[in-house]
Parts: structure tokens; C-alpha cells; sequence
């Protein structure tokens, strides 16, 4: 049985993670789930499998050195996936420090922590990988045209996406100085279940739902590529099992957008989603759209050339945005409760 740590495991893209690999290997794998349970952990998310005895919470911070190096000389772990990341733009620019703290520091902490555990005399143990997950916001901004790929140079510009390309480029160094068993996987933005409604799609559904004014940057012009998170998941684990060492992944879903086009789609999914008898669908139209002042050093485009996991690994998105973003909202449709306990906070009460 091999057994796999996941940092951040609570969260959007771990739990969908998860969610994902017990589906598809059930019981013959184990799974810890690492999580500090800060705002965007939510153990709510893992709720339908809260019985499975092959999947263990353990609550601690990726910087706790001790905590993680006893997950290590406790467990015999095959895999780190190592999700656990401050991620909201907005978030970084007004406290930068935490996310030094938490992406580097933490990651370090991670990286040091595994190769303890897997050195050995003659290199490292057989068969074992750490997965650091990363976002194609290292790369900078895009004009008009042309991709992010692997070899684009790194060109962060703001506080998150600086504290991640830091962290991407510590991993680099241990593969680099130690020939220590790591990947990097570069993803566009991710969405689906179980996303913390700050980010821009679960954000407009749920103020769309409740009647509130939709905030874009600017004017909305902004381009990102969408991935729907469960192609995200399958990516990672064609890359822990059939990825070449010491590579970077970009993971792309061949899905651009333009954010003002995203929240229409949002607007008029939901308008076709929800019954007439609902009182909530006479409010929703494109009169709560509310340009705000844009977002300091708001990169313009993002674009990710996933060809190398598709030419040496055989990955490559599934799933369309059209039938993704209406899978999106009819799961949050149907999961009203999740989003009342986000909204008031409930969540967070264990």
C-alpha cells in the first residue's frame, strides 16, 4: 500500500485531490492529510469520506518542523504532494510577510524534512517523489499572443506569485545539489467544487445567488486559462507515477477567458440552472456587474502550453469550460449548506 502525504489537503485543489484518488485506487492506498485548517481549510470538503479509514487528518502547520518530521518517522510515506499554500493575490499584497512564511519557509521546511527521511547512503530511497504544486503566475503576464512553457523565465510580479516562484526555485535547488526526487507542476487557474469564495468564480456565484453586486477589475479584460480541478488531480498523479525526475510540468486546460466573460457565462448558466419558482432568479442579471479599481500590478494574461505532459506523460485536459463551469455551478447549487457555513463562518467552529 503505498501512502501518500498531502499537505494542504483540506483546501480547494487538495481536497479535490483526494476526493479524486480514493475514487479511483479506493482502499489500496493511504492518504495523510496534512492541513493547518487556516480560513480556506475546511474539513467540510472531505465530509462524504470522513469514515475512511485508509485517509488520516492530521492538523499542523507546513512551518512546524517537529510535527513534520514525525509525519515522517510515523508513516513509511511514498509521495509528498505538497499543496499547502497562502494563494489569494489580494490577500498578499496586504500582508506579504505570510506568505514568505508559509510558501518558502514552509516548503523548505517540507523539502528537508523528506530528504531526511529518504536519504541514504547511496542516494534515496526507491520509488520515492515530492510533487510541488505551483501556478503558472511565476511567469509574469502575457501580451496578446504566445504561451507560458516550461522554460519561459520566471518573472513573478506580485507577493504570492513571488513567494511561489521562491519556493519552486528551493525545490529546484534540492534537485539540483541533492538529486533529491522531486517534480514541479505549473497550473492554470483552477475551478470547480469546494473553492473558497474569494477566488472569481465561486465569488460571482455567490453574490450572484444572494443578490450582491459582482466586483470586476478594471474592465474585466483580464485573460486567465481555466483548468476544471479534477483534470488538475489526474495530471498529478500521471506525474508522480510517470513523470521523469527533477522535470517541471506545466498543467494548462486550453480554456481562455476573459473575466468579464466568465461572469457572464455565471450569470447566464444560473439563469438557466434555476427554477422559475426560485426568488433568487429575477436578481440575477448583469445589472449587479460593479467595475471596481483594479488590482495592483494585476497581471493582463495568462496562457500555459501544456505540450511537454502531453508528449512525455500522455495527460491532457478533459474537460471543456462549457460543461465545466456548468458542473461548477450545479454543484453549488446543490451544496447551499457548504456555502452558508463559508459565508457565516461555521466552518470553522471544530
Amino acid at each position: 500500500m503505498k501512502t501518500y502525504l498531502v499537505t494542504g489537503g483540506a483546501g480547494f485543489i487538495g481536497s479535490n485531490f483526494i476526493h479524486y484518488m480514493l475514487k479511483k485506487y479506493g482502499d489500496t492506498i493511504r492518504i495523510i492529510n496534512y492541513d493547518a485548517l487556516t480560513y480556506a481549510g475546511n474539513l467540510e470538503n472531505l465530509e462524504e469520506l470522513r469514515d475512511k479509514e485508509n485517509l488520516i487528518f492530521v492538523k499542523g502547520d507546513v512551518v512546524d518542523k517537529e510535527k513534520v518530521s514525525k509525519l515522517f518517522k510515523e508513516y513509511d510515506i511514498d509521495y509528498v504532494v505538497h499543496f499547502a499554500a497562502e494563494s489569494h493575490v489580494d490577500r498578499s499584497i496586504l500582508t506579504p510577510e505570510v506568505f514568505v512564511t508559509t510558501n518558502v519557509v514552509g516548503t523548505t521546511v517540507m523539502l528537508n524534512a523528506a530528504k531526511a527521511a529518504w536519504e541514504q547512503e547511496d542516494g534515496f530511497c526507491s520509488g520515492k517523489r515530492f510533487l510541488h504544486v505551483s501556478t503558472d503566475e511565476v511567469y509574469g503576464s502575457l501580451g496578446k499572443e504566445g504561451y507560458f512553457y516550461e522554460t519561459t523565465p520566471l518573472d513573478p510580479h506580485s507577493p504570492y506569485s513571488s513567494s511561489k516562484a521562491s519556493s519552486d526555485l528551493m525545490v529546484k535547488a534540492y534537485i539540483d545539489t541533492y538529486h533529491f526526487p522531486a517534480n514541479i507542476t505549473r497550473c492554470s487557474n483552477n475551478y470547480g467544487p469546494y473553492q473558497f469564495p474569494e477566488k472569481l468564480i465561486p465569488l460571482m456565484i455567490q453574490n450572484a445567488l444572494d443578490g450582491k453586486s459582482l466586483p470586476v477589475y478594471g474592465d474585466g479584460k483580464n485573460v486567465r486559462d481555466w483548468l476544471y480541478v479534477e483534470d488538475h488531480a489526474k495530471a498529478i498523479d500521471m506525474v508522480l507515477k510517470n513523470g521523469k525526475l527533477g522535470e517541471v510540468y506545466n498543467v494548462g486546460g486550453h480554456n481562455e477567458k476573459e473575466n468579464i466573460e466568465i461572469v457572464h457565462i455565471i450569470l447566464d448558466t444560473l439563469q438557466e440552472l434555476l427554477p422559475d419558482s426560485d426568488s433568487r432568479k429575477a436578481k440575477i442579471n448583469k445589472d449587479l456587474i460593479t467595475y471596481v479599481e483594479d488590482r495592483k500590478g494585476h497581471d493582463k494574461r495568462y496562457a500555459i502550453a501544456p505540450d511537454k505532459i502531453k508528449e512525455e506523460i500522455g495527460w491532457e485536459p478533459e474537460t471543456t469550460f462549457a460543461v465545466g463551469i456548468k458542473k461548477t455551478i450545479q454543484w453549488y447549487l446543490e451544496h447551499g449548506e457548504w456555502l452558508e457555513h463559508i459565508a457565516s463562518g461555521e466552518y470553522q467552529k471544530r
